[in-house]
């Protein structure tokens, strides 16, 4: 009964904090960078800065879909970014860029994480049908449980290796922004304040991850 507590509180808040980085999102959408830059101008500014000249800037369809590809070396950038000129923008812009420049020095937590990249996929392609499985089973082959619940345990370990490769993504596009003179005074703390809740998207899915893992550790030990 605690656990599924603990899931749905897990739900609810993250309904909320994914609410409330749309509404931030919107509300910094609004708030103009002082130099009118876009975020794709404002991408290959940070990129050259950093002397990281092959990495391309691309426009993708879709809200809040910004991703950097360190495989195909690219930062693809949201329709609300890539031709926005505004605080919203350039912070994402920004976020996105701290991967490549992580990439490019070698940051060691990304590295794991993209080494943990292709299991994750092929786990989380399965995991779910195995957990299934293994619960229907559980009486005749509880094996297949214990197999489903290392994979998730897998997806967990991704989860949780994902918050400092955001966190210090977020700290190094709010550090350049504000050298650069993107933001200033009045503006660096809605840049802060953008990239701090979409952090907490992160957190929110890590500790559901790990809830979730918990709920079917405690289900194959009472077998």
């Amino acid at each position: 009964m605690n656990i599924w507590f603990i899931l749905i509180l897990i739900m609810i808040l993250s309904l909320i904090v994914q609410g409330m980085l749309n509404s931030k999102f919107n509300k910094y959408s609004k708030v103009p960078t002082g130099n009118g830059m876009t975020g794709a101008e404002i991408a290959m500014k940070m990129l050259n800065d950093n002397g990281i000249y092959d990495v391309q800037v691309v426009p993708t369809k879709g809200m809040l879909t910004d991703f950097y590809n360190p495989t195909s070396k690219t930062v693809a950038l949201s329709e609300a970014v890539y031709s926005s000129a505004s605080i919203a923008a350039a912070a994402v812009a920004a976020h996105e860029c701290g991967h490549a420049i992580q990439h490019a020095k070698g940051y060691a937590p990304l590295k794991f994480r993209t080494a943990l990249v292709p299991v994750v996929n092929f786990a989380s392609n399965i995991v779910q049908w195995i957990l299934l499985l293994g619960v229907l089973l559980m009486g005749v082959f509880p094996q297949l449980l214990w197999f489903g619940i290392a994979l998730f345990a897998l997806t967990t370990l991704f989860s949780f290796v994902t918050l400092p490769v955001e966190i210090n993504a977020s700290a190094r596009a709010v550090s350049w922004l504000s050298n650069a003179g993107i933001t200033n005074v009045e503006t660096k703390p809605m840049a802060i304040d953008a990239l701090k809740w979409a952090a907490y998207t992160y957190v929110i899915a890590a500790i559901g991850s790990l809830a979730t893992l918990l709920y079917y550790i405690g289900l194959a030990r009472r077998d």
